[in-house]
C-alpha cells in the first residue's frame, strides 16, 4: 500500500558525487522482517555487494527489524539508483515484497562529523532496547569503528 506523501521524500532531492547522504529505508507496513537472522544476513551482505559498491561507497550502517539507516558516500550515479538496486536484491532474494516505497535521505554538510553520524546510527538497537551492549547487535558497520 503506498505510503501518505510517500511523493513529497523525492522533493528536492539531489545526488551530487562525493557528497555523504544519511539514507533510512523502511520495511513495508513496518513488518519486522530483519527480526528473522538469516534475512538480517542477506540484507547486511547486499550493502557491500559488487553492484551496490559501484554507485556508492559504506561508511556506515544499522540494520533494525523494521528499517535501515545507511551512511553512504555516492560515486558517479544517483541515489535512487542505489536505493533501487540495493531493495531490489533484498525483495527477490528474500522472495516478497519488503520494502515500502521510496526513502528519507539527509546530505550531509561539508561541517557534520561523519564519525559522529556513524556513531548516532549505530546506537540506534542500542536507543530501541534492543541490547545493552552494541557488540552483542550484529547487524551494524562503520568504516571507523
Amino acid at each position: 500500500m503506498p505510503q501518505p506523501h510517500s511523493h513529497d521524500l523525492r522533493k528536492g532531492r539531489r545526488s551530487i558525487p562525493g557528497y555523504c547522504y544519511l539514507l533510512t529505508i523502511v520495511t513495508q507496513d513496518r513488518k519486522p522482517h530483519f527480526s528473522n537472522a538469516i534475512r538480517a544476513s542477506l540484507a547486511c551482505r547486499y550493502l557491500y555487494c559488487d553492484a551496490v559498491h559501484r554507485h556508492v561507497d559504506t561508511l556506515s550502517f544499522v540494520l533494525m527489524p523494521d528499517h535501515l539507516h545507511w551512511l553512504i558516500q555516492l560515486k558517479g550515479s544517483s541515489i535512487s539508483t542505489a536505493v533501487k538496486l540495493y531493495k531490489a536484491k533484498v525483495a527477490r532474494d528474500i522472495g516478497e515484497a519488503v520494502w515500502q516505497r521510496g526513502f528519507h535521505d539527509h546530505a550531509l554538510r561539508k561541517e557534520e562529523d561523519l564519525k559522529s553520524v556513524a556513531r548516532y546510527i549505530v546506537a540506534n538497537p542500542l536507543r530501541a532496547g534492543l541490547v545493552d551492549n552494541i557488540m552483542d547487535y550484529p547487524y551494524w558497520n562503520a568504516a571507523w569503528l
